[in-house]
């Protein structure tokens, strides 16, 4: 496989409440991995990218490209 271009993709990073951590890219729907530590579930998220890229291009679909995304944050009143 001949690289012609290299995207970048937000990537999601949680702990998991049994132990390790999850991670998802959101703009690929379904695409998410897990691992035991940070590093190895950022190694498994980014091979889940690669296969789920592969998928698309091998189903003739269009790779997605990222737009500029804004983090923020809101707080919200809860009755307890």
């Amino acid at each position: 496989m001949q690289i012609s271009n290299i995207l970048t993709y937000t990537v999601l990073f949680e702990q998991a409440e049994e132990g390790g951590y999850v991670a998802y890219a959101p703009l690929l729907p379904g695409c998410h991995s897990q691992g035991e530590t940070l590093e190895e579930v950022e190694v498994n998220i980014q091979e889940a990218i690669e296969a789920y890229l592969e998928s698309l291009r091998a189903h003739g679909e269009e790779v997605p490209v990222e737009r500029k995304i804004f983090h923020g944050s809101v707080t919200v009143p809860v009755a307890v």
